[in-house]
């Protein structure tokens, strides 16, 4: 079957369609054409991240440095002889209380009573002459040196007799204080030489503990803190601190303490070990959980937490006191917006969304739980 062929268009027609094609080529779209690119559409901004918050306030806080140490009696004396004489008699037996004055010891006086007596004889001889020289040296019949060589006479003659005085007194050598005659090394007829020690004087009303405190912890130390000594039987007795060295020793850089305590039962101590507990002075603390603890850039501890403006804060700290479940620390302000839950995920610096604790809700509403069950959760 033959094609049919449409009928041509009329002249005018398409040379009109064709000049409406050409200018929608031209022209295009002009509302799409602009002289500027279009402004970018304002994205939403970013919400912040979310961190748990609890408020903390500063507590008293009475920290406790606890030492070992051993016990020594307030004073002991080793007795040692300081004249040369024969032991004639033992007036205290070993082991007795004594008070001071009382004679603990006599030695043979042999000469000394004989010589003494001629020593004041003499010491009256030298002083008359020097009177009569006196009334002489007034009317000018005796010569300078002839009075200043009787004066003389009259110092020796009294240095000698001091002298035997002492001697006297050393063969009764007396107690210097109250106390117990721990350990006598003589027997009677036995020879002691000057300065041979026969025995030792002991005073245990009081007590005195000696240990060696780190210099970390030397620095809160100071005389008059109270102290309590744990004896080995469980046993204690109150105190206070007596000694605080001014330096360290050089092999161990601690320092020596000292605490006096009153021993009434006089008990059988010196010399035994014994815990000290001193009482350091009352500071105001943060209790927190010790995973809220980070190290600065100095290497420092360190607590993050939040400002005013809810932003993150990153601030040293001292440790005062720590165990496994909670933390006390100084150098927080107060009151404290710490971050239990979510602080190693945001940088200091960072504002964040605040959540309250479950524990702050709480408290609200019921009594707060013991401190640390939240904290202990905490990554």
């Amino acid at each position: 079957m033959p094609r049919r062929r449409l009928p041509p268009l009329p002249p005018l027609l398409a040379i009109g369609l064709v000049i409406l094609l050409l200018a929608w080529l031209l022209l295009g779209d002009i509302q799409g054409f602009r002289a500027e690119p279009p402004e970018a559409t304002p994205a939403a901004e970013e919400q912040p991240p979310r961190v748990e918050v609890a408020t903390r306030h500063a507590e008293p806080y009475a920290p406790t440095l606890t030492l070992q140490g051993e016990l020594a009696a307030q004073r002991v004396v080793e007795l040692r002889a300081r004249q040369t004489g024969r032991v004639a008699a033992l007036p205290v037996a070993e082991g007795s209380r004594v008070e001071a004055g009382d004679v603990l010891l006599e030695l043979a006086q042999d000469e000394l009573p004989q010589r003494l007596a001629q020593a004041r004889d003499d010491l009256t001889l030298a002083r008359a002459e020097l009177a009569g020289a006196e009334s002489l040296r007034r009317r000018e019949l005796i010569s300078r040196p002839e009075y200043l060589r009787l004066q003389a006479g009259v110092s020796r003659a009294e240095a000698e007799l001091a002298a035997l005085e002492r001697q006297l007194g050393d063969t009764r050598p007396q107690a210097p204080f109250a106390g117990t005659l721990d350990r006598l090394e003589v027997e009677t007829g036995d020879l002691v030489q000057v300065g041979e020690s026969w025995g030792r004087l002991v005073d245990d009303s009081r007590l005195t503990a000696v240990a060696w405190a780190p210099q970390r912890d030397a620095l809160a130390l100071a005389e008059g803190l109270p102290a309590e000594l744990q004896l080995l039987d469980g046993s204690r007795l109150s105190g206070r601190v007596s000694l605080v060295a001014r330096q360290a020793e050089e092999a161990t850089r601690s320092f020596r303490v000292e605490v006096s305590a009153d021993n009434p039962e006089r008990r059988r101590l010196a010399g035994a070990s014994a815990t000290l507990a001193i009482a350091l002075p009352e500071r105001r603390v943060h209790r927190l959980s010790p995973a809220l603890l980070v190290l600065d850039d100095a290497g420092g501890l360190a607590v993050r937490h939040l400002d005013a403006d809810d932003r993150v804060v990153e601030s040293p700290v001292t440790l005062v006191d720590a165990g496994l479940e909670e933390a006390r620390v100084t150098g927080l302000p107060d009151p404290v917006r710490l971050i239990p839950l979510g602080a190693g995920l945001v940088g200091v610096g960072e504002r964040v969304e605040p959540v309250p604790a479950e524990e702050d809700e709480a408290s609200d509403a019921t009594p707060a739980a013991p401190f640390g069950a939240a904290d202990a959760e905490a990554p």
